[in-house]
């Protein structure tokens, strides 16, 4: 079984030293009032594992190694990230307390390949880090994709599109900061393809609609349609219709977006940043260009725009590896395995 022990927050957005001491005295004496909820309870009732998400120098963990030393059991953290260059800065504290609660973990679970590269200066033991990259539940992305045509079909009718030309599917929320920087560089990246016949839905919406608008626009004058925030079935649908992704990722840790893509089988263009080689096969299941580079994102996407059979042998190889690779199913096995190990490792000792 398995319990939220707790729902507290030490997220400090504003590096405020004393927020973040405050938080520090919340969690502290929170995990005082667990510690002593569980101290002599009947071991049917003591957690046999402690696990955190997220811990990082902005919001790191007050609750977990204090829990996990008073009780003996062990303590393990999904996508714990670590920044050097924060030590002394405005989230001393919170640096300070991430470092030490990675360092006493046993076991790491890391999203990406960049996340690995991070912890491995703070952990001994090779062993104490699993890369457990990012997974969805396929099973509403794989209904959409089987459904294509009827989809494609409906979605034509509604927005005025021509189903026989590329449709570009993009999902992005609409802020600024670096949403709005990869809008802008996908649509410098389209005005490179303005010479090709394709049409270009987007899902999304947020405080930057009118600015991202405008971009695309001026990049692709009348084959732009904005379809508003999407979720569940009509997010998938919108995906499996459509015949290219692209999406420039700018600073993502990894981008589930363009997994969910690939999910209703659709090649992904994107660039070789952070985590997003964990999330697109690059040569597989999508083409990945240098990191700020409208222009190479240009000249990958024009590839497959010119060439049908190679974007849907692609789509269909996307498919395939999200259902082996990325899916729930596949992820909840390795981390069962692993937290198996992890418990009876601590139970030998």
């Amino acid at each position: 079984a398995v319990e939220l022990a707790s729902d507290f927050r030490s997220l400090d957005l504003l590096g405020d030293a004393q927020r973040q001491a405050a938080l520090r005295g919340q969690g502290i004496e929170l995990m005082r009032q667990l510690v002593a909820r569980w101290q002599h309870a009947p071991d049917s009732e003591r957690p046999e594992l402690w696990l955190t998400y997220h811990v990082y120098y902005k919001a790191p963990d007050w609750l977990g190694p204090g829990v996990c030393a008073a009780l003996g059991i062990p303590y393990v953290i999904a996508e714990a990230s670590f920044a050097p260059k924060r030590a002394g800065g405005a989230w001393s504290i919170g640096h300070e307390a991430a470092r030490e609660a990675i360092t006493r973990a046993d076991l790491l679970l890391a999203p990406t390949r960049h996340d690995l590269e991070c912890l491995r200066p703070l952990v001994a033991q090779p062993d104490r880090i699993l890369h457990l990259p990012p997974f969805l539940d396929g099973l509403p992305f794989a209904a959409a994709w089987r459904a294509r045509d009827t989809l494609r079909q409906q979605l034509a009718t509604r927005h005025g599109l021509d189903a026989t030309l590329p449709w570009i599917v993009v999902a992005a929320m609409m802020r600024a900061g670096d949403k709005l920087a990869s809008y802008r560089q996908l649509a410098a990246a389209l005005g490179l393809l303005a010479d090709l016949p394709w049409q270009l839905l987007v899902a999304g919406d947020g405080p930057a609609r009118a600015e991202v608008a405008a971009a695309l626009e001026a990049a692709a004058p009348g084959r732009l349609r904005l379809l508003g925030e999407l979720a569940g079935a009509d997010l998938a649908a919108v995906y499996a219709a459509g015949d290219l992704c692209i999406w420039p990722a700018v600073n993502e840790a990894y981008g589930m977006a363009m997994l969910e893509a690939q999910a209703a089988g659709v090649p992904v263009v994107s660039c070789a940043l952070r985590g997003v080689p964990d999330v697109v096969c690059d040569g597989e299941s999508g083409l990945l260009a240098p990191a700020g580079d409208p222009s190479a994102l240009a000249a990958l996407a024009r590839c497959l725009l010119l060439d049908p059979a190679r974007r849907d042998a692609m789509g269909q190889r996307a498919f395939a590896w999200v259902q082996s690779e990325r899916s729930l199913e596949t992820a909840a096995r390795r981390l069962d395995r692993a937290l198996a190990g992890v418990v009876a490792h601590a139970s030998a000792h």
